[in-house]
């Protein structure tokens, strides 16, 4: 289904991502905690923001050759093909929370005293190995979501 990810000579976009990381290892950064559209009393989503160490770009270039790719095989909605992407980590989503009864709203929760305790955080830097192609809303024994497909990028070493 989604050969482009896969590693098909003809097919792969992993030629295109290693480039656009300038085939280089990809450090980020993990710093903050914030909020996704609204307000932090009365929160869906909270999440820590990725920032890309050297600031060059690079994680956005390589990003942009996958979104592409899916734009491409017609897999985006044209409301969606021009979204900006927010690169994050979430670590609270209400859509996950385990509900007793089974309402259609979704709930909110008060985040002010997280965000206060959390919110200037460094969470740490990390190398980024991969990318995964994961299906929503399904998991794998480690409660993540499955993987369809990966593209590996650059080594271990740093700069």
């Amino acid at each position: 289904m989604f050969c482009f990810l896969k590693k098909k000579k003809d097919k792969s976009i992993s030629p295109g991502v290693m480039d656009a990381l300038d085939n280089r290892p990809l450090f980020i950064r993990l710093k903050g905690l914030d909020c996704m559209r609204g307000s932090l009393a009365k929160a869906r989503v909270l999440y820590i923001p990725v920032e890309e160490i050297g600031d060059e770009g690079r994680l956005l270039r390589a990003c942009k050759v996958i979104t592409d790719a899916f734009v491409k095989a017609g897999l985006v909605l044209e409301k969606d093909a021009n979204q900006s992407l927010k690169l994050h980590a979430t670590v609270m989503n209400v859509r996950h929370r385990k509900r007793k009864d089974k309402r259609k709203k979704m709930d909110t929760f008060d985040a002010r005293e997280i965000h206060k305790q959390f919110g200037n955080e460094d969470w740490g830097e990390y190398l980024i190995q991969e990318a995964h192609l994961s299906q929503r809303f399904v998991f794998d024994q480690s409660g993540y979501y499955r993987c369809c497909a990966s593209i590996p990028f650059p080594g271990e070493h740093r700069d």
